[in-house]
């Protein structure tokens, strides 16, 4: 058939459920005329088997685009979706700096479709003993984002992860938790805290309130501004109370001693 614009292509005519459909097979002569008969046999066939030729070559098509997303795309927009599930809008990183920092750097640019148990095993293997932890996290982010990839409609091996856990084997590294203070040293190490250094305030404040660290990171002079005033630090690890500090000034360092006292809701 000759176009418009003095080009050339090669058509087929066929009647797909009592419509006439027009549908190309190629250019000429970039395509011979040994492919555009190959081609127009294969839609005869989907003719003959009730399928439409042209609306299977779109789907096809829209297939092969969707499987075309590489993992770093799906591991970001994975991230994007959970954050709000995440401490601070996961905004430390802590969520997705496993990825960023084992997975991506090696299987970034990997179609998602394509990837499978032997890429993730060989990624994961330099710290599967070393960083057990580490690995363990990166494993199970890999497998949040393959389940994502799913839900957007990816043709992804869910059962990927679990493949190269086993591949993996058993790490030989044991993670060992950091020892607390015992609470009979707390008044001699309360005590050591007196250069008057921020650091030394703040786990002074800390010792004394009992909140979590992220308040007291983010406390402004102003909440402890005024003699014996009453202030309220949110974040403390008491959910079903409010946690009320009683300030006043402390003649020693200028900071304020604090007082616990609790008030249910």
């Amino acid at each position: 058939m000759r176009r418009d614009d003095g080009g050339a292509q090669w058509v087929l005519r066929v009647t797909v459920h009592g419509r006439r459909r027009e549908m190309g097979l190629g250019a000429y002569p970039a395509v011979s005329l040994a492919e555009a008969r190959r081609a127009a046999d294969e839609a005869r066939g989907k003719v003959r088997n009730d399928v439409d030729p042209i609306k299977d070559r779109v789907r096809m098509r829209r297939e092969a685009a969707r499987n075309l997303h590489v993992f770093r795309e799906v591991a970001r927009d994975a991230f994007e979706s959970r954050k709000a599930e995440l401490k601070g809008d996961g905004k430390a990183g802590r969520w997705f700096s496993p990825l960023e920092l084992h997975v991506l750097p090696r299987l970034g640019k990997v179609p998602v479709a394509d990837l499978d148990q032997i890429d993730i095993r060989d990624t994961l293997a330099p710290i599967w003993h070393t960083k057990a932890e580490t690995a363990r996290k990166a494993l199970n982010r890999i497998g949040i984002c393959m389940h994502h990839a799913a839900a957007l409609g990816l043709a992804v091996d869910l059962q990927a992860t679990d493949k190269a856990r086993a591949l993996l084997g058993k790490p030989r590294h044991s993670t060992n938790s950091i020892p607390a203070l015992p609470w009979q040293e707390v008044p001699s190490f309360y005590g050591s805290l007196g250069d008057g250094s921020i650091t030394h305030l703040a786990l002074r404040f800390l010792i004394l309130t009992g909140v979590r660290s992220r308040p007291i990171r983010f406390l402004h002079e102003r909440q402890l501004e005024g003699n014996l005033a009453r202030q309220r630090i949110f974040g403390c690890r008491y959910p079903e109370r409010q946690c009320r500090l009683l300030a006043r000034p402390a003649p020693t360092h200028g900071m304020a001693f604090c007082f616990r006292e609790f008030a249910k809701v």
